[in-house]
């Protein structure tokens, strides 16, 4: 279809088409600027005369009981395994989505974002592992592996109309994939000690939600309690609760309850006494109520409830789960001394550099070699240099990267310096991305 079309039908349809995206990169970019207060907030907190309460509420153990069993956790545990499992569920529903209907359904639309985010996990990873070799922090290697899709869509977002379609997709699906290789990472490599008798237990509350999902059981209920037994029987295990999270989403039903046929009927049949409403018809209230219902329900019954499911979480884990957890983990107490000498660490330096070099060079670099290769083909109007320009935004490494912070070190000696980094080389990647995009990028978007 040619760029500049006047066809209203055929630009309606493209709208529709491209709505539910930017419905997302709306939510994750404002989203992304409430991560960053969040942050900030974190941070003055953290160093104010009131920086002692801040250490104090995060060790509070909270108690759940139910009967004469109890699971005990400090604030910040219930925090990165309770509510970040709703983050990584959501995780879970949109690599779902992507897989099955999104930018990765295909092996040639895949295959840019694929090999973008392999670039870009394994550079990091390595240049990390370079300089921290052969000493204590060398565990932090996947620190510097997964880009923040909140803050890199946040700082994308003020550029405007000047963003072109084909990078919200692209630095989307790209965050997606390498979601999924650091969700990998951390069930691989950062779970110490498996208790194999609860692990079969969440794999076995698994498998009963996957006959139910094939069985086309909708009851939330259902979902629900086994989602329960599955976080719980995995965060006995030894590995990350949070995984159940992602498995949870995998496993929501991607179908819809009605099919297109039924769909129809059931809307027609209740347009129809409108229509006699609008040739000058009396029709009762009761009966027009009817048929908003019918129509309600059919529109609810052909949106898959994984879409459904997502669009609902969107919101709350962008504006509420998310924050809480920048709140939780940004707070670094350090004098100005202090943490010039902690930046001056090997930690702090390899997750600098694998954010700001490895990032970028390994994005960019992988996404030349698919296209030079003709593995992959690079998006309709885009050019090498605003490539690189979302490459840079991929060295926003905030959330997963604080978050494998935590499962990598237990000393603060290492927290420290590993959330310096993070913290700066995150702020660096978004200003060096957002100025190189300003002036790669055109003027205005042409719709």
């Amino acid at each position: 279809m040619p760029a500049h079309t006047s066809d209203p039908a055929a630009i309606k349809i493209v709208r529709n088409a491209v709505a539910p995206i930017l419905a997302v990169f709306q939510t994750q970019a404002r989203g992304g600027v409430i991560l960053v207060l969040s942050a900030l907030a974190a941070l003055v907190w953290a160093n104010s005369p009131a920086g002692e309460l801040y250490e104090q509420l995060l060790h509070t153990d909270v108690a759940v009981r139910i009967g004469a069993h109890a699971l005990s956790l400090p604030v910040s545990h219930w925090i990165n395994d309770g509510l970040m499992s709703l983050f990584f569920f959501v995780v879970g529903l949109e690599i779902k989505r992507e897989v099955l209907s999104g930018e990765l359904s295909s092996p040639r639309q895949a295959a840019l974002p694929i090999a973008a985010a392999i670039g870009g996990v394994v550079l990091p990873a390595l240049l990390y592992w370079v300089v921290n070799r052969g000493t204590p922090t060398a565990a932090g290697w996947g620190i510097p592996m997964a880009t923040d899709i909140a803050f890199a869509l946040g700082v994308l977002a003020l550029l405007g109309a000047r963003v072109p379609l084909w990078m919200v997709v692209f630095l989307t699906a790209l965050a997606i994939v390498d979601d999924l290789m650091s969700v990998l990472v951390i069930a691989a490599f950062y779970t110490p000690v498996i208790h194999t008798d609860a692990l079969m237990v969440a794999f076995a509350a698994w498998a009963f939600v996957l006959v139910m999902n094939v069985r086309d059981v909708r009851s939330p209920a259902l979902y629900l309690i086994s989602g329960a037994v599955m976080w719980l029987a995995m965060h006995e295990s030894g590995v990350h609760a949070t995984i159940a999270g992602v498995l949870m989403g995998l496993s929501v039903p991607a179908s819809p309850r009605i099919d297109r046929r039924r769909f129809v009927d059931a809307v027609s049949s209740g347009l129809s006494h409108f229509r006699r409403v609008g040739q000058g018809e009396q029709v009762e209230q009761r009966v027009l109520d009817g048929a908003l219902y019918s129509i309600h329900h059919a529109a609810t019954g052909i949106q898959p409830p994984s879409h459904r499911l997502e669009d609902a979480l969107h919101g709350p884990v962008a504006y509420v789960i998310l924050p809480i957890f920048a709140l939780a983990n940004a707070g670094v107490a350090v004098s100005v001394s202090d943490a010039m000498t902690a930046a001056n660490t090997a930690c702090a330096s390899g997750v600098v550099l694998g954010l700001l070099v490895g990032k970028p060079l390994g994005i960019w670099g992988a996404s030349w070699l698919a296209v030079r290769f003709g593995v992959a083909d690079l998006p309709d109007g885009a050019r090498w240099s605003q490539l690189f320009g979302v490459a840079i935004l991929g060295g926003i490494g905030f959330t997963m990267s604080l978050f494998v912070t935590g499962l990598a070190f237990k000393d603060a000696t290492h927290i420290t310096p590993a959330k310096i980094g993070i913290l700066g080389g995150s702020m660096v990647a978004a200003v060096v991305g957002l100025l190189v995009l300003r002036r790669v990028l055109p003027p205005r978007r042409l719709d």
